[in-house]
């Protein structure tokens, strides 16, 4: 089976698909995946096929405009009043990155689609194709649920109509802003209705649904259609292929653990200041630290390195993680599920999009204290939360505890079972589409 997987963002957007195709090309499947031609070295380094697409996103985030919406990730009036401004240029881009993304589903010819909820149009590309897609994700966004409101959502007191109600309210807007998707669909002569934003195929039955979270962190709710399902996180393995730095090897082994600093692919406004903070609160505390300098989301300046302290561009979690005595992050859903995985408490920093909900899940386990939102990340706060992390025995067993759960399961193995069952039992009864491209 020919299968195209489309997805956008940054690398932790990119990551678990890597990891999900490995396991699909394993199951003798033939694998591409669609993504920012940023990732095409990542995604052909384990084997994978790439389809193009422009880096118009990631170059967004480095220009003053994307720093801005960034550090107004806390406050949502000055989010909206930035992003007010932007529509056009955001309108432009997603114009051209549908275009790419076209094209990569007509040359790929693929059986099926996977696809992240921010591949504006790939329903509309596989029903044009007459094949049949399905989302693959990982935060419960789109499936309706009476059991918990959106991601988002405040999980207000008021009844399972409200809950209900928060997942229409995102399909409402995203069928509000599916300007282009209407328009491309009128040039390849399809009705401008888009069954796909309203998470419908072209026959009116549910779009089938991969959510690559754990059943420990978020269990599947029983009202969801069988259409639907929970498989476990979708972790690689990039153990194999790396070598660490002596420098960080022999940092390690001589002292207590540290504790992990690192906020991946995302920046905010001052990612100096930020750094400042940490290196601050590192002094007062006492604790040994490893900070990751990532995309940009920390800036070492002038600093040299200590016996207490080392920076280092990049490490893999899973070889990093289980190391280390408490972990520091933005709280994207990849880097957390690592964190979960090695069994250690997680500080959450989130700026934006999901990383708040992780946050406020991490709290809820008890494997991690409230989140700290990096419009308020203070020298103060950070230290008391790892004061808490590094002290709160109970906390410290629950985060093993969880990590044990979490290491049984293998999630892209139940991803691939759900997908072969229903293109083997389900997707070949549904009238998927009846045009072929042209």
């Amino acid at each position: 089976m020919k299968i195209l997987i489309v997805t956008l963002g940054t690398r932790g957007d990119v990551q678990p698909y890597i990891a999900l195709g490995q396991t699909l090309v394993e199951s003798g499947n033939d694998v591409t995946i669609c993504t920012c031609a940023h990732f095409e070295p990542f995604v052909r380094e384990y084997g994978l096929g790439y389809a193009y697409v422009n880096n118009d996103f990631i170059d967004f985030m480095h220009t003053p405009e994307g720093k801005i919406l960034l550090g107004n990730a806390g406050s949502t009036w000055e989010t909206l009043v930035t992003l007010a401004r932007m529509i056009p240029k955001f309108g432009n881009l997603q114009e051209r990155q549908m275009a790419d993304v076209w094209e990569a589903c007509k040359d790929s010819a693929p059986d099926l689609i996977l696809y992240h909820m921010k591949a504006l149009g790939a329903p509309d590309f596989a029903e044009k194709l007459g094949v049949p897609c399905m989302l693959a994700f990982w935060l419960p966004l789109f499936v309706p649920t009476t059991r918990f409101p959106a991601m988002g959502f405040p999980d207000l007191p008021l009844g399972p109509g409200y809950r209900w109600l928060t997942y229409q309210f995102i399909r409402r807007m995203m069928i509000l802003s599916s300007k282009r998707v209407r328009k491309w669909r009128k040039q390849h002569g399809l009705p401008p209705r888009s069954p796909g934003l309203r998470g419908q195929l072209p026959d009116g039955s549910p779009i089938p649904a991969l959510h690559g979270f754990s059943r420990h962190i978020i269990p599947a709710p029983d009202d969801w259609d069988k259409t639907a399902t929970v498989t476990g996180y979708w972790f690689l393995n990039q153990d194999e292929n790396w070598n660490p730095p002596i420098s960080l090897t022999e940092f390690l082994s001589k002292g207590e653990p540290p504790v992990y600093f690192g906020f991946g692919s995302i920046f905010g406004r001052d990612p100096k200041q930020t750094t400042q903070i940490i290196l601050e609160a590192v002094r007062r505390t006492g604790v040994r630290a490893v900070l990751a300098r990532g995309w940009g989301g920390l800036e070492p300046a002038d600093f040299v390195q200590s016996e207490s302290i080392i920076f280092i561009e990049a490490a893999p979690h899973s070889w990093l993680f289980p190391q280390v005595s408490a972990i520091v992050h933005h709280g994207g859903c990849g880097t957390t599920a690592a964190g979960l995985l090695a069994g250690k408490p997680n500080i959450i920093c989130p700026f934006f999009g999901d990383q708040p909900f992780w946050g406020r899940h991490i709290e809820h386990l008890g494997v991690g204290p409230s989140p700290i939102p990096q419009k308020r990340l203070t020298v103060e706060r950070l230290c008391n939360a790892i004061d808490v992390v590094m002290n709160d025995s109970t906390m410290r067993q629950k985060a093993a505890a969880l990590g044990n759960r979490l290491q049984k399961e293998n999630g892209t193995s139940n991803a691939v079972e759900f997908i072969n069952h229903w293109m083997s039992n389900e997707g070949i009864e549904i009238g998927i589409g009846s045009d072929q491209a042209k």
